[in-house]
């Protein structure tokens, strides 16, 4: 029994006390690094989007069964392939790749609400591990996916939230709701997946505003971040911590920062931390209190605008573009010393193992840097395999798709 088992059981039990429902950084996109590769990007318009020796192949593409092999000790070892759909975008039927899933992905859209004012929303689609197909979830404006993708935590429509759902994500109900006292907008789960990060805002941290003359909606730059529950799943116990905005533009009713930058814990669990475009390193760190504390050392070289973070193990930092070996490619950072090694791949999204990532990628000969896949690709290997169908479309274009995963 892994964690998401012990998690439902438990909710299963609290459901029957709980009242009947009554009647998302995650909009950026490939503009962020591709202003980063130029060294063009501006702090304050960031959109609110080792040397190893490695000896491994690319596992093989099949029809996503499991392969179960003989044990050094003489048990057997579940190794499970690879799920891949080149054919599809977006995705029909599961993508998976060594236990990293793609749990459900988002479609965004600007939705008007008055003459001034617009919604970034998304529509979600999120995989039934039963069936293995993705369906349309369109309730939720938030989704984050627990480890194992079987549960995953919602926020409802009308943000800031005044309660945190728990899905069951093969039968699509919610199976408890979490009430909170402080707006929610953002949820994170940590790496265990038994703790819940939601970053609390004043105000709809996804509105869009347009002042007059302006031709297309621009995000809010004054930030309503008001602080973060750090939340138990399986009890929904805890409690909330304020982190007050930086003064300078307080009389405006915000900060200048990212409208939707939210909060998430470090892998270790000890400290939580967010993006700051406008900060000397980028980044800043609290401890569990909301105390701001320096940066921890093993997460010095984390950037909050790639989504992989750290390899499983702690010794790797998914980083920016390089763009120097290949055309698209990355950086993957030693956690401890800053070395760098280039690996394919345009933007990193997820960990597979300690050695491989799941990335978008344009095709071979492709100019269009926007006509992107996802692909799996390895550490010292000049090799990757696709996984999904290429994106159409541009940068913030209606349709295009943003990939939710879950790790093992």
């Amino acid at each position: 029994m892994n964690v998401d088992d012990i998690v439902r059981d438990a909710l299963r039990e609290q459901a029957a006390e709980q009242p009947p429902a009554a009647a998302g950084f995650a909009d950026r996109v490939l503009a962020v690094r591709r202003r980063r590769r130029n060294r063009r990007i501006a702090a304050a318009a960031v959109a609110a989007v080792a040397a190893i020796t490695v000896g491994i192949g690319l596992p093989l593409l099949d029809s996503g069964k499991e392969d179960v092999r003989p044990s050094g000790g003489g048990g057997t070892v579940v190794e499970k392939k690879t799920r891949a759909h080149p054919d599809q975008s977006p995705p029909r039927d599961e993508i998976s790749v060594g236990g990293t899933t793609l749990a459900g992905y988002s479609i965004p859209e600007t939705v008007k609400k008055t003459a001034e004012t617009a919604v970034y929303q998304r529509t979600y689609h999120l995989l039934n591990p039963r069936t293995g197909k993705y369906a349309k979830a369109a309730d939720w404006s938030w989704v984050a996916v627990a480890p194992g993708a079987k549960t995953a935590a919602v926020l409802e429509q009308d943000l800031p939230a005044s309660r945190i759902g728990l899905l069951d994500l093969t039968t699509g109900k919610v199976e408890r709701w979490i009430p909170v006292d402080h707006g929610v907008g953002g949820l994170a789960f940590s790496r265990d997946g038994r703790r819940l990060v939601a970053t609390t805002y004043g105000k709809n941290p996804d509105l869009r505003v347009r002042t007059q003359g302006d031709a297309e909606w621009t995000t809010d730059w004054m930030s309503s971040r008001t602080g973060f529950y750090v939340l138990d799943v399986a009890s929904g116990s805890g409690a909330w911590h304020e982190v007050k905005l930086a003064a300078d533009n307080s009389r405006l009713g915000g900060s200048v920062l990212n409208s939707r930058q939210d909060f998430a814990l470090t892998d270790d669990g000890r400290h939580i931390w967010a993006g700051n475009p406008m900060g000397d390193i980028g980044k800043e760190f609290w401890d569990l209190k909301g105390v701001k504390v320096p940066t921890p050392a093993q997460d010095r070289y984390l950037e909050w605008f790639v989504d992989a973070g750290k390899s499983p193990n702690g010794m790797l930092v998914a980083g920016d573009f390089a763009g120097k070996k290949w055309k698209t490619s990355s950086w993957v950072v030693d956690a401890v010393s800053g070395a760098k090694t280039e690996v394919r791949g345009q933007q990193l999204l997820a960990w597979v193992g300690n050695k491989q990532l799941i990335a978008w990628d344009i095709g071979k000969n492709d100019k269009n840097e926007f006509h992107q896949r996802l692909v799996l690709v390895t550490i010292g290997s000049d090799k990757e395999t696709p996984l999904s169908g290429f994106r159409q479309g541009s940068d913030g274009d209606a349709g295009r798709w943003e990939p939710l995963f879950a790790q093992p």
